[in-house]
Order: C-alpha cells, then sequence, then structure tokens
C-alpha cells in the first residue's frame, strides 16, 4: 500500500538575515556556502549569500533549517518541482 504525504503550509522564516527555517520544502536540489536550492510546494526558491549551511533536514516533516548571511531569496516556478518527482541530489549520490 502506497503512503500518501500531506501537504504542510510553506513558510519561511529568517532571523537578522542569520539563521531560518524554510517549511514546505520537497527536495533539496544543491546547496554550498554561496546557493541553496530548495523544491518547495510553491516552486524553486534559490537562496543567495555567504557562509551558508544547511544544519538540519527533515523531508519526511518538509523543514529545513538555515544558518548563515542570506543576501537573497528568490522564487522561481518549476512544475516539475511541484509534482516532487525530479530526484535528489542524494537520491542520484546513492543509485
Amino acid at each position: 500500500m502506497e503512503e500518501k504525504k500531506t501537504l504542510q503550509t510553506h513558510k519561511i522564516i529568517l532571523s537578522n538575515r542569520q539563521s531560518g527555517m524554510v517549511s514546505g520544502v520537497l527536495d533539496v536540489i544543491s546547496f554550498d556556502e554561496k546557493v541553496i536550492m530548495l523544491a518547495t510546494q510553491c516552486g524553486k526558491i534559490t537562496i543567495k549569500g555567504d557562509q551558508l549551511h544547511v544544519n538540519q533536514l527533515s523531508l519526511e516533516k518538509g523543514e529545513v533549517d538555515i544558518s548563515g548571511r542570506v543576501d537573497t531569496l528568490i522564487y522561481s516556478e518549476d512544475n516539475r518541482m511541484q509534482d516532487g518527482k525530479k530526484e535528489s541530489v542524494l537520491g542520484r549520490l546513492f543509485k
């Protein structure tokens, strides 16, 4: 029997441009110290800054905690991301 995930509300909480939490995350597309790319229920988010870190990741809960200096947050539409069918970075690593 296939489990159905309940959709969580998409939310971004950013404190002093230094730490934050994103909910409604379907996948982490990529990340390094300058750019974090997330697939969310509302499209793709690109977070740009300096010394960025993904501190905690829970795809079961759809939450990501980040830290570092955030300079920009950019949303872009990508219907493939919203379907949750694009393969994750971790999925590609463990093939």
